[in-house]
């Protein structure tokens, strides 16, 4: 993934470069140093993916238990 489009899903998914860099737990600096080489390691486009497909089933979470029973006791 080059760093360009790296940057474009992570708007994409509203998520900021210090937002992603707390999330997988790595220094600043070494996304930076992504940029200076225009590429991304290879785990972080299965990661975005994953990650955008949690926010959907999140999403999906929340919109079922609008319409949750509740149990009788």
């Amino acid at each position: 993934m080059k760093n360009t489009d790296f940057e474009k899903k992570l708007k994409q998914l509203q998520l900021s470069k210090k937002s992603f860099v707390k999330l997988v737990g790595m220094p600043y600096q070494t996304l930076m140093n992504w940029k200076q080489k225009n590429e991304t390691p290879v785990w972080v486009e299965p990661f975005l993916f994953y990650y955008e497909k949690n926010l959907a089933f999140d999403n999906f979470l929340r919109i079922l238990n609008q319409y949750k029973i509740p149990k009788k006791n």
